[in-house]
């Protein structure tokens, strides 16, 4: 690898795993959906000229039903929940948790005929998978909300079926001009839902600075610092950063927050990427097709 894709990839996966941090940040002093909307609104103001500018966005509304959906499972339902979640559990296992994305894609893949049948090494894989998060979530079972870890849940099915109609119904048409109008369109739903639940007071300095990091980084920079990391360094190597991203989210919520990371939680986290590795594992045969697939996949916001 290039030092250009070490420096990407190094970047990447800084990038999409500091999001949970943030997010507990905000959601103490702003609600989920007004994050959501400043979140979405800046990164479509910045992402939006940038596709008029490079692309014919026509083709992207004419399969605008395809457009909706992907934004509501991938951006709208999910961001709303994770922030709910994240007003009572820890960035750390919530971060853990997103690590499970990759065991509910594969099980969709296999549900809807879109993926391989799973041999003995993938049923493992998913063994393996589910006992991990039962660790994690055992782990810190003390301290969590059963309906926050549904809302998680909820999340990680929405990061499985948004990548899947990336993919799938939208290939072909130019990611920046799918991602804009995805984002655009959240915001616009989130107006009047976020108008009803505005702070009384003008949230924090720390509060204001997360929500821009999250719209800036996390959202607008992530999305074109992934397509040059694609570039550099292929598809199939570029995902691997979604292995990384969860144990930067837990790192962070201890270093930063003070929060607590359990053995059981490390031992389940270890257990989640050797299940997922295994379940995701497909023949060399169809590497190439995948690997399209997969960049496509990878490349939602998070």
């Amino acid at each position: 690898m290039s030092r250009r894709g070490l420096l990407l990839f190094a970047a990447m996966s800084v990038i999409w795993g500091i999001p949970y941090l943030f997010i507990r940040i905000a959601v103490d002093e702003i609600s989920p959906a007004t994050l959501v909307l400043v979140r979405t609104g800046l990164a479509a103001a910045i992402l939006l000229p940038i596709a008029l500018s490079r692309v014919d966005l026509r083709p992207i509304v004419d399969r605008w039903p395809w457009l909706v959906a992907f934004a509501a499972v991938e951006i709208a339902i999910p961001w709303v929940l994770l922030g709910s979640a994240e007003q009572h559990l820890t960035s750390s296992l919530t971060g853990l948790l997103i690590a499970g994305v990759p065991l509910v894609s594969t099980v969709l893949a296999v549900a809807t005929g879109s993926g391989d049948r799973l041999g003995r090494a993938g049923l493992v894989g998913l063994a393996i998978g589910l006992a991990g998060v039962a660790a994690i979530v055992g782990g810190d079972f003390g301290t969590t909300d059963p309906v926050a870890l549904l809302q998680i849940a909820g999340v990680v099915v929405g990061y499985a079926v948004g990548p899947a109609i990336l993919a799938r119904q939208l290939a072909g048409l130019p990611s920046v001009g799918v991602m804009s109008l995805s984002l655009l369109l959240c915001a616009l739903v989130y107006v009047p839902i976020a108008a009803l639940q505005l702070p009384a007071t003008m949230p924090s300095a720390g509060v204001v600075a997360s929500v821009v990091v999250l719209a800036v980084v996390c959202t607008a920079a992530a999305f074109l610092l992934f397509a040059a990391l694609i570039d550099e360094i292929g598809p199939i190597r570029a995902t691997v950063i979604t292995y990384v991203n969860p144990a930067v989210a837990a790192v962070l919520g201890v270093l930063v927050l003070h929060e607590t990371l359990t053995p059981a939680m490390v031992t389940g986290f270890a257990l989640v990427i050797i299940g997922s590795t295994l379940a995701t594992r497909r023949p060399s045969a169809a590497s190439a097709t995948d690997g399209r697939l997969e960049s496509a996949e990878a490349a939602a916001p998070r």
